[in-house]
């Protein structure tokens, strides 16, 4: 999932290249040349520094010496010249932790829980070529300075250098940095996952086209290296109709045609989550996703449910009628067995708005909820209690004015038309209509695309 920064300033300034803009920023106006010989060290305190720092600085040098970035003006640096021709040299950056603090690896410090991740840090560039410095608390607030670092240098002529040192930075994301993962769909179910073997032999579009636990392995390894945390998401009871080439028995209105009366997408087909085989059957489900993945998040979906399909479904109709309970009822006992399962597993839930506001149903107090529909339905989630993930159809799909793949319209256009473009995505408020006291509500916010 990305993390997000909403906000743009209207002073352009000479480090105005940095993204996200930093919460605390001051800067001079000479001059610094980065040395050839630039290093970056580690501080002794840092005992037994874990390998993912190692990478991370590798990666910063590699950035540094090969990207070869020019500033974004007319002559794309020319004009510097005359100013960095006689600046000092930089040679060294070391990167500290506070004392007291623990080492534990970029990766681990991820994946802890949103309350427990301290992404802050300081970066200190003076303009006389002394050792530039980064502190914070934890390896991933390290790796954030790496990253607003990397950002202050421009290349020219084969000088690399900054404008506007010294540089003093303390800062802290704002927001989470997510990858929500939607793995399956109504058309795939290509994740290997220990015990449940057949849903990805049966419903993978090819053998060839899974993901197996040491594939899901080296994703999460590869993002969290790299400060980014992997929220899986198995959506359900809707989007579930690849089920049914391996358990067809669970599976209510199966390939049912037209389609589009009984899904949100084709083929046709949802969980009969009223039926507790169905639920047990996916609590278990939820409790071997969650060993794969070591992220305290997992999304139980939940959108786009159909329910004339389950008004027609006679076996879904057999099993409220016999268990006495209305459809809100049943899929409230639904999410409450996946849910239950997360929590055994030290899981924090999330799922689609729909859950609470279409279905209203009763989820434990720190369950995220992702808002795709329109951005105009947050204050109504954020009113009653719980957390938001922004993913607003209305600014931040990809896919939009991209043409639809489903409705054969032979204008092209798509449901969410047009197309987002980024000027207009940096447009959004995440904290419109909320009061000071909810912002800490907005967890951050992601573009889909699908």
């Amino acid at each position: 999932m990305m993390s997000l920064w909403l906000v743009l300033s209207a002073a352009v300034s000479l480090v105005s290249a940095l993204w996200p803009l930093p919460q605390n920023l001051t800067q001079g106006n000479t001059a610094l040349r980065l040395s050839g010989n630039f290093d970056i060290t580690i501080s002794p305190g840092i005992s037994e520094p874990p390998q993912d720092l190692y990478d991370a600085i590798s990666r910063t040098r590699s950035h540094l010496f090969t990207d070869d970035l020019g500033r974004l003006v007319v002559g794309r640096g020319a004009g510097d010249v005359s100013t960095f021709e006689t600046a000092a040299y930089l040679s060294s950056l070391t990167l500290s932790l506070e004392p007291g603090s623990s080492v534990l690896s970029i990766t681990a410090e991820a994946q802890k829980p949103l309350e427990e991740r301290d992404e802050a840090y300081t970066l200190t560039v003076p303009s006389n070529g002394s050792v530039a410095s980064i502190t914070a608390t934890s390896t991933l607030g390290l790796l954030r300075g790496l990253t607003t670092f990397e950002q202050l240098w421009y290349e020219y002529d084969g000088t690399i250098y900054a404008v506007n040192t010294p540089i003093q930075i303390e800062d802290a994301p704002a927001y989470i940095n997510e990858f929500n993962w939607h793995i399956s769909d109504s058309q795939s179910f290509p994740l290997q996952i220990p015990g449940y073997m057949e849903l990805s032999e049966y419903g993978a579009y090819s053998p060839q086209m899974i993901y197996s636990p040491s594939d899901v392995e080296y994703i999460v390894s590869y993002a969290g290296a790299r400060g980014i945390d992997v929220m899986v998401e198995i959506d359900t009871p809707g989007h579930t109709s690849i089920i049914g080439e391996s358990h067809p028995e669970f599976i209510a209105c199966y390939l049912a045609r037209p389609w589009a009366s009984y899904a949100g997408e084709p083929p046709a087909g949802q969980l009969r989550f009223a039926n507790a085989t169905v639920a047990n059957w996916s609590a278990e489900l939820f409790t071997a996703v969650a060993q794969m993945f070591p992220s305290s998040m997992v999304s139980t979906g939940g959108d786009e449910i159909q329910t004339y399909c389950y008004d027609m479904d006679e076996e879904t109709q057999y099993d409220l009628n016999s268990t006495g309970r209305t459809f809100n009822e049943a899929l409230t006992d639904y999410v409450r067995g996946t849910h239950g399962a997360l929590a055994a597993a030290g899981k924090t839930p999330a799922v689609w708005e729909e859950m609470v506001l279409d279905y209203n149903l009763s989820l434990s107090s720190d369950t995220l909820v992702l808002v795709w529909i329109s951005s105009d339905d947050v204050k109504a989630v954020v009113d009653q209690g719980f957390r938001v993930i922004h993913a607003a159809s209305n600014y931040f799909y990809l896919d939009c004015g991209a043409g639809e793949w489903v409705g054969g319209d032979p204008t092209g256009n798509s449901w969410c038309d047009p197309f987002k473009t980024w000027q207009y995505a940096y447009t959004f408020d995440p904290l419109a209509n909320l009061t000071s006291d909810q912002y800490s509500q907005i967890m951050g916010g992601e573009s889909p695309g699908f």
